[in-house]
């Protein structure tokens, strides 16, 4: 009896055990495939911890730095094999970023998509990157820029030596420095962005080519140049609605030709011209800008466009308040007739005649030529008429300076000729 009750008693006691250990995870489930990659991502951004930079000094500036004590940036992409590093601080542009990591590589996100990778010359092109990422491998010596918007970005930082060939010809240029090397031979004209000189692209081995928003419009160009093994970089920085983010792209091309430095120096140059008129007060003084197309159509810009916005900088008004900002195309201006332009713009304190676009207005009767009704508008009247140079368009390196010369119209009576910008009489 007694044994029996042994026996019992002694496999109560083994059931009690058995159960304790299943109930504390005494005995764990194999890992499932998502939990398996969960743990190789978790993993691999464990691997984007810098474990031997200080948490504050010695990063370059302009950058969000990494390291013990600092966060990594959640929205750096996590690359196999790379260590993240920093990235790219940016005050005004919000079309893209760039990530950098150790050994010399940045991740470059734009906003419509495309991402984009440079692999430092000599490296490699890291594993298991994805296939919608554009390789693009330095040195940049022979860049086709058909993003004619973005070449006084490279000649501000002394880049122009990586751009052998260009879709305008010599003529076209009011960027000197460009005009210079087209001259001396260290440009070429490579065609323009829907026609490009394929032959040319490849007998000067073409390392990228630069284009604009516009290449959108001929896919079958743009599949062309990457057949042939040349990446295509898009530039987006005319969708920049703040016009100092605009010109804040000379960082992204200095990341890519390898001037950093010059970049961020320059842009830094151009902010100080500007950065005391935040502080200022508004003048209210009421400003239109537009001119007449060969249908004597007047064309105006979008009250959400960069050139309306930089008039608000300079501390005046931009005569329409919401035009056309409720059109989603990607057009920055609005076509109005004569009569629909003098009831919106006939009291406006300043008018400035856009001739980037069209031809140049030499004075004030040149422009009575066109429409008789502009004798009525107040700014003739007082004589405050002005005319851009030819050279607004191509000058996104000096946003700051056309800002300051726009200021100067708006407060000092005396000015006639300014940088950019020039009065009629």
């Amino acid at each position: 009896m007694k044994t029996t009750i042994g026996k019992i008693a002694a496999l109560v006691l083994v059931l009690i055990l058995l159960l304790s250990m299943a109930a504390c995870g005494g005995t764990s489930p194999a890992p499932s495939g998502q939990d398996q990659q969960d743990g190789k991502k978790n993993e691999a951004e464990e691997q984007t911890v810098p474990e031997d930079e200080p948490a504050d000094g010695g990063e370059d500036p302009g950058e969000t730095p990494s390291g013990d004590g600092a966060a990594i940036d959640p929205k750096a992409p996590v690359i196999e094999g790379l260590t993240y590093e920093s990235t790219l601080q940016l005050d005004y542009a919000k079309c893209f970023q760039v990530y950098r990591y150790q050994g010399g590589y940045s991740v470059i996100r734009v906003d419509d998509g495309n991402n984009y990778i440079l692999i430092p010359e000599g490296g490699s092109v890291p594993e298991g990157l994805p296939s919608d990422v554009t390789v693009i491998r330095k040195p940049m010596n022979s860049i086709y820029n058909a993003a004619t918007a973005s070449m006084s970005l490279f000649a501000a930082m002394d880049g122009l030596d990586s751009v052998t060939m260009c879709s305008l010809e010599e003529s076209g240029w009011y960027t000197q420095a460009v005009a210079d090397a087209m001259h001396e031979g260290k440009m070429t004209f490579a065609g323009k962005y829907s026609a490009p000189d394929f032959e040319q692209l490849l007998d000067k081995k073409c390392c990228l080519a630069i284009e604009s928003t516009m290449i959108w419009h001929k896919p079958d160009i743009m599949e062309k140049i990457q057949e042939l093994g040349i990446p295509v970089f898009i530039d987006r920085a005319s969708y920049e609605t703040n016009p100092l983010g605009r010109m804040e792209w000379i960082k992204l091309y200095g990341e890519i030709i390898d001037r950093r430095e010059a970049a961020a120096e320059y842009f830094d140059s151009q902010i100080g011209q500007v950065e005391e008129l935040y502080a200022l007060e508004n003048t209210g003084k009421t400003v239109a800008f537009f001119y007449i197309n060969s249908n004597n159509a007047v064309v105006v810009r979008k009250s959400n466009d960069y050139l309306a916005k930089m008039i608000d900088i300079a501390g005046g008004k931009y005569v329409f308040d919401n035009l056309g900002t409720e059109d989603e195309s990607a057009t920055a201006t609005v076509q109005m007739s004569m009569e629909e332009f003098y009831g919106s713009a006939s009291q406006a304190d300043y008018l400035i005649y856009n001739a980037s676009i069209a031809d140049p207005v030499g004075s004030l009767n040149e422009l009575l030529g066109k429409s008789q009704m502009f004798a009525n508008f107040k700014a003739v009247q007082e004589g405050n008429v002005w005319c851009t140079d030819k050279s607004l368009y191509q000058a996104t390196d000096a946003i700051g300076t056309i800002i300051m010369d726009i200021h100067k119209m708006l407060t000092e009576p005396a000015a006639d000729k300014l940088d950019f910008i020039y009065r009629l009489s």
